[in-house]
């Protein structure tokens, strides 16, 4: 636990400086700020196993690609005459942990054309652009890449499975 503790009040510190540009006046503020956030953090995602920073960091090429692709994705979409849209929900079944689950609802959120909903039953509920656009694909490749992580591999996962549709 000592080690969550230290290296996100480091993060959330880092976080701090860089959002106030290192004024001295922001300390008052920001240090019960990071001590809350420290806080709400271990309580919301509670330190399950082994972080890999470095493939963390791996994953932001990956990341800022299928941003890129994605925001080009929905601005054709935008600008085109008669956009093809059937959004819809997709109900993803996952095998991730509780935090990994989080992880990839989050970057999902984060990626242009998809918002996760939340978790039932081990199904990952995101909604979508365009259900015929092979969103599926995806997001079982960042649920490998967030698995690789945690150090949890989604075993019994078959890649050609389709997740259900709603």
């Amino acid at each position: 636990m000592l080690p969550a503790i230290t290296k996100r009040t480091l993060l959330f510190a880092a976080i701090w400086v860089i959002l106030t540009g290192a004024a001295p006046d922001a300390l008052l503020f920001g240090m019960p700020t990071v001590a809350a956030a420290v806080w709400l953090s271990l309580r919301l995602l509670p330190p399950v196993g082994a972080l890999r920073l470095m493939r963390a960091l791996a994953m932001l090429p990956g990341f800022l690609s299928g941003s890129l692709s994605g925001g080009l994705d929905v601005a054709r979409r935008a600008f085109s005459l008669r956009p093809a849209l059937r959004p819809g929900w997709v109900a993803y079944p996952t095998l991730l942990p509780r935090g990994g689950r989080v992880a990839l609802g989050g970057e999902l959120s984060l990626m242009p054309g998809t918002l996760a909903a939340g978790c039932a039953e081990g199904q990952l509920l995101v909604h979508v652009l365009d259900r015929d656009a092979g969103f599926e694909e995806g997001i079982a490749r960042e649920e490998g890449r967030i698995a690789a992580i945690v150090r949890r591999r989604s075993s019994g996962r078959s890649s050609d499975r389709a997740p259900e549709r709603q």
